[in-house]
C-alpha cells in the first residue's frame, strides 16, 4: 500500500581518540557547558507514552527503575517517517523500531544494495518500509530524492546519516565532506521537505559538539589546515545550532511542527571503524565505556516519538557524563545557543545550497 499523501501543509517561514574525546567532554561539562535548561522537567514527567511491552526491570545509572526504552515507543501506526543512513547502526535500529511500532519508514540511503539487505531485518515487509536512494554528498541527489516524494505527507524526518573524523575529502559540489554530508545535505533535505512535514524534524548531534572548530568564514576548510576531529565537531555543533534555529523559525511562523535534536552518547557503531586512523582500532573499545548501538538509538527514538516533547529539546544518555545510559532531556554548550551565529549559519547554509534567503 502507498503511504498517505499530503493532506495539509504546515506554515513554513521559507523554502583523538576515544579517551581524548571523553576527556574533552568532561572538561566542557565541568565548565558548565552541559547545563540543562531549568525549564526541562524530569524524564518521568516528560514521557506520557504507555508501554507496549511488559514491566521493565532495568535500572539507569541514577538507580531509577523508570528508564525509557523501546517498550515505551508510542503507537506509530499511520505515520510516515524518513530515516537517513538507515542501512546500519543507529539508523537501522531506529528504522526497525519505528516500523515495529507501526510506522511506514523510508530508508534513505546511499548504498542501495546494503540498504535492501538491511531492510530484510525491518519488521512488516512492504507494508512498513521501503528503500530510496539518497546521497547526502551530492546536493543534486538530495533534490532528486525530495522531488520523488513531493506529494507525500511526512510525519517525521530523522537526519541520522553522518561521517565521523574522515580524511580530507570533498563532496560533488566541492564542500568539505563532513560538513557537506552531516550539515548541508541534511539542511537542504529539511528545507525542501518541511512543507510536507506534519510533526517533527530530529537532528542527530554529538557530545563532541563542545570542541572548537566551527568557523563561519571557513566552513569548507579551504583556508585552515584540515583537522578531522575539529571538522567533525564543527559539523555536529552546526547540526545542533540549525536544530535550535529551525525551532525559532517555526515558532515565529506559527507552525506546529517541532525541531528536536539527539545524541547517542559514545555508541559502538560503524562510524568508529571508518576514520582510516588509529581510532579505527581504539574505537573497538567503545563498548567498554559507551553505549551499544541499541541503547544509543534510544535517544533518537525518544526525540522522534515522545508525544508531548517541546520543540527545541535535546535528548541524550543519562549516565557517565552523557557517554552512556538511557535517554532524557539534556543541555548543550553555550555556543549552540548563540542566536546571532545560528542565524548567520542558517543564512550561509542557504547560500551554499543555493536556496533563496
Amino acid at each position: 500500500p502507498s503511504p498517505p499523501r499530503s493532506s495539509r501543509t504546515p506554515t513554513w517561514p521559507g523554502p583523538s581518540l576515544a579517551i581524548d574525546i571523553a576527556r574533552t567532554i568532561d572538561v566542557a561539562s565541568a565548565r558548565g557547558g552541559d547545563r540543562a535548561p531549568s525549564s526541562l522537567r524530569p524524564l518521568s514527567e516528560r514521557c506520557s507514552a504507555t508501554p507496549r511491552g511488559g514491566p521493565r526491570d532495568q535500572f539507569d545509572e541514577d538507580g531509577d527503575v523508570s528508564i525509557w526504552n523501546t517498550a515505551d515507543i508510542p503507537d506509530q501506526s499511520g505515520k510516515v517517517v524518513i530515516v537517513t543512513g538507515a542501512s546500519s547502526g543507529i539508523g537501522l535500529i531506529t528504522a526497525r523500531e519505528l516500523a515495529r511500532a507501526g510506522a511506514y519508514v523510508v530508508m534513505a540511503c546511499r548504498n542501495l544494495e546494503k540498504a535492501n539487505a538491511a531492510r530484510q531485518t525491518v519488521p512488516g515487509g512492504d507494508n512498513h518500509s521501503e528503500v530510496r536512494h539518497l546521497d547526502l554528498a551530492d546536493l543534486d541527489s538530495v533534490r532528486a530524492f525530495a522531488e520523488s516524494i513531493s506529494d507525500w505527507r511526512i510525519d517525521t524526518l530523522v537526519n541520522n546519516a553522518g561521517l565521523m573524523a574522515t580524511p580530507d575529502a570533498r563532496t560533488v559540489q566541492g564542500h568539505e565532506m563532513q560538513f557537506g554530508v552531516n550539515v548541508l545535505g541534511h539542511f537542504l533535505l529539511t528545507t525542501l521537505l518541511l512543507p510536507q512535514i506534519t510533526d517533527r524534524v530530529v537532528w542527530v548531534s554529538s557530545l563532541v559538539h563542545t570542541m572548537p572548530g566551527l568557523d563561519l568564514t571557513d566552513l569548507d576548510w579551504t583556508r585552515r589546515r584540515y583537522s578531522r576531529w575539529r571538522a567533525y565537531s564543527a559539523s555536529k555543533l552546526a547540526d545542533l545550532m540549525l536544530s535550535y534555529q529551525l525551532q525559532r523559525r517555526l515558532v515565529q511562523s506559527g507552525s506546529r511542527v517541532r525541531s528536536m535534536a539527539a545524541h547517542p552518547g559514545v555508541a559502538s557503531t560503524a562510524l568508529q571503524t571508518r576514520t582510516e586512523s588509529l581510532y579505527d582500532v581504539l574505537g573497538r573499545l567503545v563498548p567498554l565505556f559507551g553505549n551499544t548501538p541499541e541503547v544509543g538509538a534510544l535517544s533518537v527514538l525518544y526525540a522522534a516519538t515522545v508525544a508531548d516533547l517541546p520543540g527545541g529539546t535535546y535528548i541524550g544518555p543519562n549516565g557517565n557524563g552523557g557517554r552512556r545510559g538511557y535517554p532524557r532531556p539534556v543541555g548543550s554548550s553555550a555556543a549552540s545557543h548563540d542566536t546571532a551565529i545560528s542565524a548567520e549559519l542558517w543564512r550561509r547554509c542557504e547560500q551554499l545550497t543555493a536556496l533563496p534567503g
